[in-house]
Order: structure tokens, then C-alpha cells, then sequence
């Protein structure tokens, strides 16, 4: 029986081998979308699950003012004071406070202590207590995880980089680095690379935490972005009892003042708040997980309808065959038996493409997406799993209808009549899905042009200072560097290109900030919100553009004597006019640097446009500069950066030379938007590709069916413009319907996608028709082709035999 049906089986695919591969292909396209979502939330949830105390691992948050604007009024980065307050106060807790250096020159030294290659490190260097090596599972490879960062001096390097750094890790333990130009450390431990999904994927160096003079700090109301604490609590403490502890901990040390408290973040919530920073520079939202598999969801449903499509209209070719074996005996369950075994040997045949598609594009689809994904991966429980729940949920979902209705023909009507595509049962259930299937597409075409609207406006859209030909390059930030400053300002001046040269320690907008609470206008009390702090020259509003309102520039002095601040600071302050706030003092770190307001900077966006703008101040201080901004010309940039980069190596010899220009800074805010913009653009691609090849399919039969019907027409005078409306105007409708049902839904998802950004753009009605329009046109080319055959066909031989 079985040999039977697998020889009825590959008899019928082989016949209608045309339509067979429509399906196998349609079906194997949308398995494939499915198994590359899969791998991409697995991988994103798979984030720090390899710390085998995960489950009390808990992130440290600041909770209140120190991030205002933001969708969440929490940001990861704490005081400087809490790792040490909360290992003093709770000795049962293990807690390490994080900090993360970024820019950081490392140089590697000989036996002798003399330098023999230098690295500079945009990323990956970290200053931690020693015990985070007893938080998070960081596999030792030489030396000892307790004692490797004691000390002010020690130094833990991953296997990688300590094989960059002296060729070969196994001889590295014993070595010294020198950090900038100034310390020296010691390596006293290897780690194994850790895993790409993990928080610390670009790790490469830990240094000791006491290196950093903050790791003494008492100063509860400074908080910087970089600098965040972990804590593992101990097995009997629950998240509430913890949660409870840390209150009363932010009411002991904070002043009155500060309405700021620290509350705790479960481990596995780290990868999914998108409103926090993290370190491995890359969060998703839980929302986007869910609309990742909804988008699954459809792109799959949209192959099934095809297959359904399809073979419900290719019911009528089979209606003799069916008719011949219930008079010969089957029965109706043999019947369905047989054409469900049809369905499962193409669904077998689909999902066996999609893993060669996902295999084949694997390499691209990693570095688009930015996940480690390898050839086995396929092999992995879960993914077999996934295949074979697929398998079997596509087989039952796009075969049980056909089945259904093919098996149900009565075997005297069969035979006794020829049945046509409109007298087949069906025709209103294939009209719906085709509508089915372009909702799903052409919500996806509206719902993606809108987010790349959106990502348009982030790039166009006006920061509030000049982001073009502006390059940003950090320099030594030791006395012997800033004794250099001048000389390299005079140099960098005498290029035609250069216009102005800055010196300062952030730019105008920065992923990671400084905030900071100070006294007003000689008040005891300190104001009851944060403001981002920013160290510019007196060049630093001409070279990037700033403009003041109110007040002038600050002047150039080696000791802080002024400050400049925002509108946003002024009216925070709750004054109307910037000119107000004017020779009215600000007392910063307890007198550490005072002096009056001297100007008010008209607003900027001192981070990314999905934060509402904050209140910021700035002041002259020469020991916190670490790069210089330079505006240039814009004519010839490659020529301009060579001829800066030989003035910077024959003033730095030792350090690595390195620029970024203002617009690819923040170009790099929008990096995950941008990484899921190209997966939306996909997804819709697919989906009308999907749509459209049902449709060739079903236009295919359909002129199939009626190729009679057009001789006739053209007998009786019908052109072959006539013949391409009659088949087309049915299509048209579906699809116009498809659009009215279609807007409404798009622009509900993404009305709500638009609410996690401050500035966002207005919702207008032509990219709904666009979106609409495409659809259409897509849809007449795709069926364009066999209409047109259909319609220059010579009625005589089509009507000349039976």
C-alpha cells in the first residue's frame, strides 16, 4: 500500500512538474525566512546563558533624573561610590564595579621595558574589581582568578589578544603593558575569548579597578554611562528583599538633594532594554522578538497559501483520476491519505532547499545580522526540532484543504462531466487567500517604507551643530601630551583645509555621558536634576558649530573659571530668558570648579535623536582633554587625513594614529535600527515575491483553464486588450481590497513602533498609496506574462481540437 502511494505520489509531482516547483520553491523561500529568524532569536536570547550563577546575577541600575527624556527614567551606569558601598553594607552580596575605557592606547614592552608594538583599543578595555571573575564564568587559561587584579597594577588578557600583543599566550603571563604613557601593568592572567553572545563579547583586557582614581570617589550624585556594577546575590536573598536593601542604601549616602536610587536588573533583561547601555553595544527589544516571529508567522502562512492556492485550482485536472479510484475502490481516506503523503514529500522537499539556502547563505546572512552562526548549527537539537515541528505544522496546514476537497468529488459527476476552475468548489477560498496573501505583504511594504522614512529622518534631521567634515581624533591625555597642544594646534592650523581645531573631551553628542548634579546661583542645596558635563576650548562652539544666545564664549584659561549652558539647562532652571542666567553661578563637586555662566548655548542634541534633549554645561579645564576636533574644508579628505596623520605621528611616534569623523559617530547611534531596517526590507521583498509567485501559479491555471473561452472571445472580434483586462480586472479588486484592509493595520503597528523615539516623524497618507501602488504594479508584471500569451494565442488551434 505504502509503495503505492509513494508511486502514485511521484507520478502526479513529475506531471505536474511546473506547479511542483512553484510550491517546493514558494514553500522552500519561506521556510528558509523562517529558519534564519529562528537562528537570530535564538542567538539574541541565548545572551550571557553561560554563567552558570546566571540566575543570581543582577545588574546594578540608577533609577530617577539622571537620564531624563529617555523611554525608561533608568540607566545602567551608577555611581562611583555604590560597588564599594554595597560589598561594606551587604558582605554576602559579591559585587564588581565595571568600567569601560574606550580609545585607550596599549603598548607592549620587552624584557628591558621598551616598547615593541603598540595597539590602540576603540573598545574592549575594562577596569574591574577582582571579583568579577567570582560573578561570571570567565575561564582561566594561566593564573589565578582571585588575585589577578589586586593591586593597582594587574592586568588579565583574553587568549587573542595576548597572542596580538606577544605572539604566543602561553608566554605572556609575566609581561608588561604600558596603558597611555604613563602606567605600567602587569599581566598576571590568561581568559579564554568569551562567547560572541555575551554582554562582554569585545572584550580584550581587564585592568585593576584601584587603577582609576573614582575608585575611592564619595560623590553620589556624578554618574558616567561607561561605569556600571554587577552583583551576584547570595542564594537566600530574593529580588524584592534586594530591591529593599538597596533603597535604604540610596537614602544613607545620598544628600537630600538627590532623588536618585539604585535598583537591580535580572542578567537575562540586560540584552532586551533597549533604553540602556550595555557593553556589547547591541540590545533588542522583546516587542522586536515578538514582531520578528509574527513576521515568521506570515511569510510562512504566505507560502502555504500558494501551495493551497494551487492545488485547489489544479483539483479540476484531477477530477477524473479521483473519480477512477473511488469506482475502483478507494475510499475517501485512502484518498486523502495519498494527497496529504503528496503534500509532505513537497514539504520535505521545501524545508530540504531552505537548509540549503540558509547554509549557502550563511556568511552574509552573519555579517548582516551581526551573529555567529556555523555550519553545524543545523544539526543542533533545537534547530532539528524547529525543522520537524515545520515539517509536520506546514504539511497539516497547507495539505489537509486540498486533501479535503479533492478527496470529496463525486466519482459519477467526475467522470460523467469535465469540471472547470469556477464549477470546482473553491473559488471564493482562493479569491480570500490571494487577499490574505497581500494584506501580509503589502502591510510589510507600508510598514517598511515608513521605518525607512524614519531612518532618513535620523540622518537628515538637523543635530543642532555642524556634523559634516568634522573628524574627531583622541590624543594622549598624560602632561606630556598636553604639553604638545599647542605645538600640534600651530602644525594642524598651517594646513589649507584645516579651518579650526578644538580641544576637548567629548563631542557635541556622545552614545556615553557624563551627568551631574551642582549648586545654583550660591544655593546650599543642589539642583534636583542632572546635567551632562562637556570640557571644550574657547574653539570649540566655532568648530562645531554651536551658537550662542545669550552671553559670549568662554575665554581660554589653564584653571576653571566659567561655564557655558544650553536653553534646555536655563529652562530646567525655570527661567524664560537665556540672558537671565547670565553671571549667575554654578558650584560643581563641592567648589571643585565654580564661576559664573558667561554664555547660553542655543539647544543641541547632546546624544541620539531617540532621546528628548537634556540640559548640559560646559567649561574650560586643559587635564580632561583627550581629542581634538578639527573642521575641515571638505575638499580633498584623503589628502587632508594623510597630511594630519604624519603631523600627529611626528609629534605622537609611540601612538597609533586614529580619526573618526562627526557624521560616522552618530551615523553608529542608529546601527541596530539600521541592522533591522535591511531585515524589514527583506521580509518585504520576500513577501511580495511569495505573493507574486502564487499568483503567476494561479494566472498560470487559471489561463489554463480558459484558453477556449479566449478563442471564442477572439473569434467573435474581443483585441488583446480586452483579453488583458478580462484577466487582469479580478487581480486588480483582490489587491485594491488587500490595500483597504492592509492601511489601517500598517499603520497601527507602526504608530506604536514610532512611540520608543522622541523625535519621530509624521505619519503621511502617500506612503500608504505608495505602498499600494508598488503592490499593484508588482502584481500586473507578475501576471502580465501569461495574460499576454494567453491573449496572442491563435484562437484557431486552440478551438480546432477537444
Amino acid at each position: 500500500m505504502i509503495r503505492s502511494y509513494l508511486k502514485n505520489t511521484f507520478r502526479s509531482l513529475k506531471a505536474n512538474r511546473t506547479y511542483s516547483m512553484i510550491t517546493i520553491a514558494g514553500l522552500g523561500v519561506g521556510i528558509a525566512v523562517c529558519l534564519v529568524i529562528f537562528l537570530f532569536i535564538s542567538y539574541e536570547q541565548s545572551f550571557d546563558s553561560m554563567h552558570h550563577n546566571k540566575a543570581r546575577i543582577y545588574r546594578v541600575m540608577t533609577k530617577g533624573e539622571m537620564s531624563p527624556g529617555k523611554a525608561s527614567d533608568s540607566t545602567s551606569a551608577v555611581p562611583f561610590p555604590v560597588p564599594t558601598a554595597l560589598e561594606n553594607d551587604y558582605p554576602g552580596w559579591k559585587t564588581t564595579g565595571v568600567f569601560s575605557l574606550e580609545n585607550v592606547q596599549m603598548m607592549s614592552l620587552d624584557k628591558e621595558g621598551h616598547l615593541e608594538k603598540k595597539f590602540k583599543e576603540k573598545d574592549g578595555v575594562y577596569l574591574a574589581q577582582p571579583s568579577f571573575f567570582s560573578i561570571f564564568d570567565m575561564p582561566f587559561l594561566q593564573g589565578d582568578a582571585t588575585s589577578s587584579l589586586t593591586g593597582r597594577n594587574g592586568a588579565v588578557l583574553t587568549k587573542s589578544t595576548a597572542e596580538r600583543y606577544f605572539g604566543d599566550w602561553r608566554k605572556a603571563v609575566g609581561r608588561t603593558l604600558k596603558l597611555e604613557n604613563h602606567d605600567i601593568l602587569l599581566v598576571k592572567g590568561i581568559i579564554a575569548d568569551p562567547p560572541q553572545n555575551s554582554d562582554f563579547r569585545q572584550l580584550k583586557i581587564f585592568v585593576s579597578y584601584s587603577l582609576a582614581g573614582f575608585s575611592k570617589s564619595t560623590d553620589w550624585w556624578t554618574i558616567n554611562d561607561d561605569h556600571m556594577c554587577y552583583t551576584l546575590l547570595p542564594a537566600n536573598v530574593s529580588l524584592t528583599t534586594a530591591n529593599q536593601q538597596l533603597v535604604a542604601l540610596s537614602k544613607k549616602y545620598r544628600t537630600a538633594d538627590n532623588k536618585n536610587k539604585q535598583v537591580l536588573q535580572r542578567l537575562a533583561d540586560v540584552h532586551f532594554d533597549v533604553n540602556a547601555r550595555d557593553y556589547s553595544g547591541r540590545t533588542i527589544s522583546v516587542d522586536r522578538i515578538h514582531t520578528l516571529w509574527l513576521i515568521a508567522g506570515f511569510i510562512l502562512l504566505i507560502a502555504c497559501v500558494n501551495f493551497i492556492n494551487i492545488s485547489t485550482a489544479q483539483a479540476v485536472n484531477r477530477a477524473k483520476e479521483v473519480g477512477v479510484r473511488k469506482v475502483l475502490g478507494s475510499s475517501r481516506l485512502q484518498l486523502r491519505i495519498q494527497f496529504l503523503l503528496e503534500a509532505f514529500l513537497l514539504v520535505v522537499a521545501s524545508v530540504s532547499l531552505a537548509v540549503l539556502l540558509t547554509l549557502l547563505l550563511k556568511e552574509p546572512v552573519s555579517r548582516s545580522l551581526n551573529i555567529s552562526v556555523s555550519s553545524f548549527v543545523i544539526l543542533q537539537r533545537s534547530v532539528l526540532l524547529f525543522l520537524c515541528a515545520t515539517t509536520l505544522a506546514v504539511t497539516l496546514l497547507a495539505g489537509f484543504y486540498p486533501a479535503l476537497v479533492l478527496s470529496r468529488f463525486s466519482p459519477v459527476q467526475a467522470l460523467k462531466t469535465r469540471l472547470t476552475a469556477r464549477t470546482a468548489s473553491g473559488i471564493n477560498l482562493r479569491r480570500g487567500l490571494v487577499v490574505l496573501q497581500f494584506v501580509i505583504a503589502q502591510a510589510l511594504i507600508i510598514g517598511t517604507l515608513l521605518i525607512v522614512q524614519q531612518m532618513n529622518y535620523f540622518t537628515h534631521q538637523p543635530m543642532g551643530f555642524d556634523t559634516q567634515a568634522v573628524v574627531n581624533i583622541p590624543f594622549p591625555g598624560d602632561s606630556l601630551g598636553q604639553s604638545k597642544l599647542d605645538y600640534l594646534r600651530h602644525r594642524l592650523s598651517g594646513l589649507r583645509s584645516v579651518q579650526q581645531v578644538s580641544y576637548n573631551n567629548a563631542s557635541p553628542s556622545e552614545s556615553d555621558n557624563w551627568h551631574t548634579g551642582f549648586n545654583f546661583d550660591h544655593a546650599k542645596k543642589g539642583i534636583d536634576f542632572a546635567a551632562i558635563s562637556r570640557f571644550g576650548d574657547a574653539n570649540y562652539l566655532s568648530t562645531y558649530g554651536l551658537k550662542l544666545v545669550a552671553g559670549r564664549n568662554l575665554t581660554d584659561n589653564d584653571s576653571i573659571k566659567e561655564f557655558l549652558v544650553n536653553e534646555t539647562l536655563v529652562k530646567k532652571l525655570g527661567f524664560s530668558d537665556p540672558q537671565a542666567v547670565v553671571n549667575k553661578e554654578i558650584n560643581l563637586w563641592n567648589g571643585w570648579a565654580k564661576g559664573p555662566i558667561v554664555g547660553v548655548i542655543r539647544d543641541f542634541h547632546p546624544s541620539s535623536l531617540k532621546d528628548s534633549l537634556n540640559p548640559v554645561f560646559m567649561l574650560n579645564y586643559k587635564p580632561a582633554y583627550s581629542i581634538a576636533g578639527i573642521k575641515l574644508d571638505g575638499r580633498d579628505l584623503s589628502g587632508t587625513m594623510k597630511s594630519i596623520e604624519k603631523i600627529w605621528s611626528d609629534i605622537y611616534p609611540s601612538f597609533v594614529f586614529e580619526y573618526e569623523f562627526q557624521d560616522e559617530k552618530i551615523a553608529g547611534f542608529y546601527k541596530e535600527e539600521s541592522r533591522l531596517s535591511l531585515f524589514y526590507k527583506v521580509f518585504a521583498s520576500i513577501a511580495i515575491f511569495l505573493s507574486c509567485l502564487g499568483l503567476y501559479g494561479l494566472a498560470s491555471f487559471m489561463a489554463a483553464q480558459r484558453v477556449k473561452e479566449v478563442g471564442i472571445r477572439k473569434v467573435l472580434g474581443a483585441t488583446a486588450g480586452h483579453i488583458l483586462y478580462l484577466f487582469s480586472k479580478e487581480f486588480v479588486v483582490l489587491i485594491g481590497i488587500a490595500f483597504l484592509i492592509s492601511t489601517p493595520i500598517a499603520w497601527y503597528f507602526v504608530y506604536q513602533w514610532l512611540q520608543q523615539y522622541v523625535y519621530r516623524i509624521t505619519i503621511n497618507g502617500w506612503i500608504f498609496a505608495g505602498g499600494g501602488l508598488l503592490a499593484l504594479l508588482i502584481a500586473l508584471a507578475t501576471i502580465s506574462f501569461q495574460t499576454f500569451r494567453a491573449a496572442s494565442a491563435n484562437p484557431i488551434k486552440n478551438l480546432r481540437t477537444e
